[in-house]
């Protein structure tokens, strides 16, 4: 099953994707966080922190998988949310994220990092809010729930 938000089409990952998504996540991490050594970072990282995830890509025909994101459906968790970079600004996230069931009534989760403060601006338009805190190998992070969606997603 597939969604059509505007210029995107959101459906579920198919196997064929999957060199697409690796290569995505592992683009936007070494450009993104500048402060982890970027030789951390592998292809293979996907397959393996999506592994048993619902993934959903975001598609617009011609220029290929713009961006995809990662659920942990028992926790309603959002694994990953991530853009490839000429995409970020062009409402591939928001179409990701409004395409998830129940939208925004459902309490989505996340972990933002504390260095990524354009995600957590980004994540706080969209209507999270900070209720805990925490630490990663990457760094610092802001557990964050999705509390109240702006008015143009009621």
């Amino acid at each position: 099953m597939s969604l059509s938000i505007g210029l995107w089409t959101i459906r579920p990952a198919r196997a064929e994707d999957t060199p697409a998504l690796a290569d995505i996540y592992l683009t936007v991490r070494r450009t993104t966080f500048t402060w982890v050594d970027p030789g951390r970072f592998h292809r293979e990282d996907f397959s393996t922190h999506a592994k048993d995830e619902t993934v959903l890509v975001c598609d617009n025909g011609d220029m290929g998988i713009a961006g995809f994101l990662a659920l942990w459906e028992p926790e309603d968790f959002i694994h990953m949310l991530y853009v490839r970079p000429e995409f970020q600004g062009l409402g591939v996230g928001t179409a990701l994220l409004t395409a998830l069931p129940n939208w925004p009534q459902r309490r989505y989760r996340l972990k933002c990092l504390v260095k990524n403060k354009r995600a957590l601006t980004y994540y706080e338009a969209m209507g999270f809010e900070v209720c805990g805190f925490g630490a990663s190998p990457e760094g610092d992070y802001k557990d964050m729930e999705l509390t109240a969606a702006p008015e143009r997603f009621m």
